[in-house]
């Protein structure tokens, strides 16, 4: 058995040395990096040969990559980098690197062609000038073996060891056993679609009710699978930290019932992780970014030694070693076997996972827990913003190299919805004019730092990274997203008005369809997926998917559910419904005490009920969601939810405590959810709708935007009552369109439907 490693990676392991260091960025996109190589490779001559296939053995060590470009003529190998800024910044360990990668090629090009020498060219191309630098090095075909094998030594120990871990790893799991004496109802019936989809590289849908262990469920079969398949790495992937605490909770019971060897790594956002956050990422400025790849080995070293790196293991071992816990975090994801982290660290554009999956030719497989939160946060992920006002000044306080791109940039945008007569309006085309503009004014900033290394001022560098990351997504826009500008009012400071631009991502499947096929396979788990076909276009699925509606372990006595028809909560009868809704809230209360959750479609309605129901009925306890509850105040609320406790829980709909909670038993034996649910009514929406009609076929855009979000976030928030099968409730629905065909269609099938709990 051989161990393969990449190019890349193994000079990343052997040859990074010094300080971690930030400051000669921003890099160029991925799509600029493709971009800037292709334009070089382009200026070659004829013969000239393009993304060489290489490959050499050192031992049981398999090294394979792809060599950037190759001149016969020259008898010259080039490695390309994109850059942008000042090239003089580049810091001695990135070009060390990148030399080492060259020499690494090289000598895989002089064993493949029997070459005796070669010369090596670092290629650095600045995506602005479009210039290119060339640093140039000859070297016999001897002198690259030596460097070739010197890393390969350096790293084959830790190869060996991999190969072991790897074997004892597979060996354990072959013989991993399920922790609990049997299966929850539905819970089996789960695992053996997600281990069918895993064996087969299917991706599977899987619709499952609360209360039979979906992260159990879902994570045991696919780590049966892993030795069968191959598999590399196993991707834990949820919408909240929440998910996360559940996934590492059950890989904990996984690990004290056999000793299967897993790495397990939580990865968490830098912000959350940064142990000196007024200190910039690099070694004149924090203590842990100054010598990191030298005290890496050691931290990496003890770090794996660990069963479960979750956020405070990690960080003990970093403060151990004096390197920084995020980045640490980093490195660590690449030889771990199961990562749990957010969406984001394999959707997101720039998506740390999807990265390494693609440089290392990893086989993986995805579990994407409670997947119908999947498409708003993707839909943010390839989605942009500009506000007027937070350039607005700017020229004029700018340093002088700075003030006339940014000039340009007011002038192009104040020209760009001078015309305009409505508050909001869809653009047929992206603003070439200004785009070009803000893609000057980055690069003068981007030049500037490169002079000035202290950088700017906060507004400034705000404005910075907006106007990058505006221009990076705008690369990516086409039908699937819409440009709009929505003007501001006037102010008593400046008459002339200013407006918002937005790059709204409204179907998120072109992006998240190539993520999806890179695993080898893919399971979303959630207890609202439906309709199958809602998820299927607007996540990109591909033809072949699976789909699982896993049946419920609850009985239809445990939960009775009314319907409140007598009720309308549309904004227009908002006032008319207080009433009713305190005296069906009121009366339930009474007629059996204890702890109740009711939710609302806005704070202002909620407020409303709340204010009413004071006055009205003074011997009904409550407690209320606010707007921007921070985490201790969020705790705080539900510690109220007692055994013995007895009250009103008021918040809103879709919020912290719609979805993700457990309140098992007596701490919650109930629900009024006054609301449909669905999206607000507004210019934005109705422009989602249009495009979604075009896109999917007429009638489609009124369910996809409004009627299948709406009634997801109900049953979720309905679902909070019944945990486990002793648990009994109510649900009250109150709304008359809760009665409808095609609404009654879209609720748990488990539930029993009763007439109206009023009028």
């Amino acid at each position: 058995m051989s161990y393969r490693v990449a190019v890349r990676a193994l000079c990343e392991f052997t040859a990074k040395v010094g300080d971690l260091d930030l400051r000669f960025t921003p890099s160029p996109t991925a799509l600029e990096g493709i971009a800037g190589h292709a334009q070089v490779t382009a200026r070659r001559g004829d013969g000239y040969e393009r993304e060489i296939a290489l490959e050499g053995q050192y031992g049981q060590l398999s090294v394979r990559g792809r060599a950037d470009g190759y001149d016969p003529a020259r008898n010259r190998l080039e490695e390309i980098k994109t850059f942008r800024g000042d090239l003089e910044r580049q810091p001695a360990n990135h070009r060390q690197l990148h030399w080492a990668q060259a020499k690494i090629y090289g000598w895989l090009l002089c064993q493949t062609r029997g070459l005796d020498e070669l010369e090596l060219a670092l290629v650095y191309f600045d995506v602005t000038s479009h210039k290119e630098t060339l640093f140039v090095e000859r070297h016999t075909a001897a002198q690259l073996r030596v460097f070739f094998e010197t890393q390969c030594q350096a790293f084959i120990d830790w190869a060996a060891q991999e190969m072991a871990h790897r074997a004892a790893r597979d060996q354990a799991l072959s013989a991993l056993r399920f922790p609990h004496d049997g299966f929850r109802t539905g819970q089996r019936q789960l695992a053996e679609a997600v281990y069918k989809a895993a064996c087969t590289g299917t991706t599977l849908m899987a619709q499952a009710p609360t209360g039979i262990g979906k992260t159990l469920g879902t994570l045991f079969p696919q780590l049966k699978a892993f030795p069968g398949q191959r598999l590399d790495k196993l991707f834990f992937l949820a919408a909240k930290t929440s998910g996360r605490r559940l996934a590492l909770d059950a890989l904990q019971t996984l690990q004290r019932n056999a000793n299967h060897g897993l790495r397990v790594l939580e990865l968490v956002a830098r912000e959350k992780t940064c142990e000196l956050p007024d200190k910039a990422c690099h070694g004149e400025s924090c203590p842990l970014a100054r010598g990191f790849y030298d005290r890496l080995p050691a931290a990496r070293a003890a770090a794996l030694g660990q069963p479960l790196l979750d956020q405070a293991a990690l960080r003990e071992v970093a403060l151990a070693h004096q390197v920084c816990p995020y980045y640490l975090s980093q490195e660590v994801a690449r030889w771990a076997d199961v990562v749990v982290g957010d969406y984001n660290y394999y959707f997101d554009s720039s998506a740390l996972l999807h990265g390494l999956a693609l440089a290392n030719d990893w086989r993986i497989c995805l579990l994407v827990d409670e997947a119908h939160n999947l498409i708003d946060r993707a839909r943010g992920m390839y989605s942009a913003e500009l506000d007027q006002r937070a350039f607005a000044g700017l020229a004029s306080q700018a340093p002088a190299p700075l003030k006339r791109p940014l000039g340009r940039v007011q002038r192009c945008w104040n020209e760009l919805h001078r015309e305009q007569l409505p508050d909001y309006q869809v653009q047929p085309e992206l603003p070439l004019k200004l785009l070009g503009a803000l893609q000057q004014a980055v690069s003068a900033i981007t030049d500037y730092l490169g002079e000035q290394p202290a950088g700017l001022d906060a507004e400034l560098q705000r404005a910075y990274f907006d106007a990058m990351h505006f221009c990076r997504v705008a690369e990516l826009f086409g039908e699937h997203s819409l440009f709009d500008i929505s003007l501001l009012p006037a102010t008593a400071r400046s008459k002339a008005r200013r407006s918002i631009l937005c790059l709204r991502n409204v179907v998120p499947a072109p992006f998240l369809a190539p993520r999806l096929a890179q695993a080898r396979s893919s399971v979303l788990f959630s207890a609202t997926l439906s309709p199958r076909r809602f998820q299927a276009d607007m996540l990109g699925l591909p033809a072949g998917s699976a789909w699982i509606d896993v049946e419920s372990p609850f009985q239809s006595r445990q939960l009775r559910v009314c319907l409140a028809e007598h009720v309308s909560t549309r904004y227009q009868h908002r006032q008319a419904s207080l009433g009713a809704v305190v005296e069906l809230i009121a009366r339930q209360y009474r007629e059996r005490p204890g702890n109740y959750l009711a939710f609302f479609s806005s704070f202002d309605y909620l407020q409303q009920v709340t204010v009413l129901l004071r006055e009205q009925c003074p011997d009904v306890p409550f407690w209320e969601q606010t707007r921007g509850m921070q985490e201790a105040a969020r705790n705080a609320f539900l510690d109220r939810f007692t055994e013995h406790s007895e009250g009103i829980g008021f918040a809103v709909l879709g919020g912290a405590f719609a979805e993700g909670i457990d309140l098992p038993g007596q701490r919650l034996i109930g629900a009024f959810v006054a609301t449909l649910g669905l999206p607000q009514v507004n210019p934005v929406n109705e422009q989602f709708k249009i495009r979604l009609d075009e896109l999917f076929g007429r009638g489609h855009g009124y369910d996809y935007t409004y009627l299948y979000p709406g009634l997801q976030k109900v049953v979720q928030a309905a679902g909070r009552v019944i945990r486990t099968q002793q648990d009994e409730g109510v649900v009250h629905l109150i709304d008359d369109r809760f009665g409808r065909p095609q609404v009654r269609r879209l609720l748990p099938g488990w539930w029993a439907l009763s007439g109206s709990s009023g009028g």
